[in-house]
C-alpha cells in the first residue's frame, strides 16, 4: 500500500489535485502518519471551476488561500464510507465544517461522492466530482 499523496498519483485522475498540493506545500503532511480522510476532487471536477480559478490559485502569492482550499477537503482520522453515511457533517482539518447527506448517495456539500474507500497507508481517499470551496 501506498500513502495518500502516492495513491492520487498513481491514480492517474488527480493531477491537478497533486500539483495543487505540492504548490501547497502539503505533500509531506498528506504523506504523514496521518490517519486521514481526503474528499478527492478529480481533474474533471476542476475543469468545471471558473476559468482560470485553478491557475489564480497555485500561483505563490496565493498560497494561503490555496492552502484552505485543500485542507478543507481533508478530515481527521479515517472515516471509511459506512462510517460517512452516518454523519450528517464532519470537521475538516481547515476549521470548517462539510454537510454530508446520505439520503440519495452520498454528497458532501454539493459534490457527489463517487468512489469510495480507496485506503491508503495513512488514511483513505473517496473520490468527489466536485472542488469543495470554503465559506
Amino acid at each position: 500500500m501506498a500513502d495518500i499523496v502516492a495513491t492520487a498519483i498513481g491514480a492517474g485522475q488527480f493531477n491537478t489535485l497533486v500539483a495543487a498540493v505540492k504548490a501547497a506545500g502539503l505533500v509531506e503532511t498528506l504523506q504523514g502518519p496521518g490517519p486521514f480522510t481526503v474528499f478527492a476532487p478529480t481533474d474533471e471536477a476542476f475543469a468545471h471551476l471558473p476559468a482560470g480559478t485553478v491557475d489564480t490559485l497555485l500561483k505563490p502569492e496565493n498560497k494561503d488561500k490555496l492552502v484552505a482550499v485543500l485542507t478543507y477537503h481533508v478530515v481527521s482520522g479515517k472515516v471509511m464510507a459506512s462510517d460517512v453515511v452516518g454523519l450528517t457533517e464532519a470537521p475538516t482539518v481547515q476549521g470548517q465544517k462539510v454537510h454530508i447527506d446520505a439520503k440519495n448517495g452520498v454528497k458532501v456539500n454539493t459534490a457527489n461522492v463517487i468512489k469510495t474507500d480507496i485506503v491508503c497507508d495513512n488514511g483513505v481517499i473517496h473520490v468527489i466530482d466536485a472542488v469543495l470551496l470554503p465559506k
